[in-house]
């Protein structure tokens, strides 16, 4: 293809991009695609979730330029580029009945507006491919489901010089093709689960699989699974950067890395929409578009 193939991973908070796609994205900047993590708000108030960690008063006080540099620092060990939309977290809302969301907050932004910053960066990057969120957020924070409606937004806005003029939008541009993560799947779960018990080792995942047997919510349609298992190191070098988001003694790296590579070496994606013929299920982002 002459054109240089980019892709764009819009996320809701500094630390997504690593746990949602990060080796997908590590194997496709290794093939000379250019990526570009657009992230849409700061995490001021996301919980400092490693133990080692809490307590800390200066990071509690400075936590939105601690997780500012966690988020430099993940970017280079991925070697993507990165942006920060500007929003301010919302916060994920607890108790029953829920709290209000705090005022100015990125969940209750005008959708059109919010997705206008969005537009603005399509616009500028130019990527044939975007991943995002699905319409549930992929777990139901405000602003995961807000960052999915600012995307699926920006996704037909990008190419509409009506919602968005292009004299203060800059020139028009039109993605190719919208994914979901959905690297979290059913099927994924139970590999894992079961090949570490199979090799009388303990698994992360008996809590997963039972709240599963209680979740009314139909399984997704993955039609994509990118393989990148040579890539789960660095996914894993960058979600530990994210010192405040992650334990590195914790649920997430109890798995060995050479089972994760025998038995579930890549990452799954659901096509939501496309402009060009592809055959399902997929391999590879960009397929249709490489010889289109």
């Amino acid at each position: 293809m002459n054109e240089q193939l980019r892709l764009m991973a819009v996320h809701a908070h500094p630390d997504d991009e690593s746990s949602k796609g990060a080796a997908t994205m590590a194997k496709y900047v290794d093939e000379g695609v250019e990526v570009l993590v657009a992230t849409c708000t700061g995490g001021e108030r996301g919980s400092i979730l490693n133990p080692k960690l809490q307590g800390d008063p200066y990071v509690e006080k400075h936590i939105h330029e601690v997780r500012k540099k966690e988020m430099d620092e993940a970017r280079e060990i991925l070697g993507v580029r990165q942006a920060w939309l500007g929003f301010v977290d919302s916060g994920l809302p607890e108790g029953d009945p829920l709290p209000p969301l705090p005022e100015g907050c990125f969940a209750l932004q005008d959708v059109d507006e919010a997705a206008g910053e969005l537009v603005r960066l399509i616009r500028e990057f130019r990527p044939q491919v975007v991943t995002t969120y699905d319409e549930n957020g992929g777990y139901p924070h405000p602003d995961h489901i807000m960052t999915y409606k600012i995307s699926a937004a920006a996704f037909d806005g990008a190419n509409d010089p009506e919602a968005y003029p292009e004299a203060e939008f800059g020139p028009l541009w039109q993605p190719q093709k919208l994914y979901y993560n959905q690297g979290f799947n059913r099927a994924r779960t139970e590999a894992l689960h079961n090949a570490l018990l199979e090799r009388g080792l303990e698994s992360p995942y008996e809590e997963w699989l039972e709240r599963w047997k209680t979740w009314k919510r139909p399984d997704r349609n993955i039609t994509t699974h990118v393989p990148c298992g040579d890539y789960f190191e660095i996914r894993d070098k960058a979600l530990i950067a994210h010192a405040t988001q992650i334990d590195p003694d914790g649920g997430w790296f109890r798995v060995p890395m050479e089972v994760q590579q025998e038995v579930w070496p890549t990452e799954e994606y659901e096509l939501a929409r496309s402009l060009v013929d592809t055959s399902l299920p997929e391999d590879d982002l960009f397929a249709g578009i490489r010889d289109n």
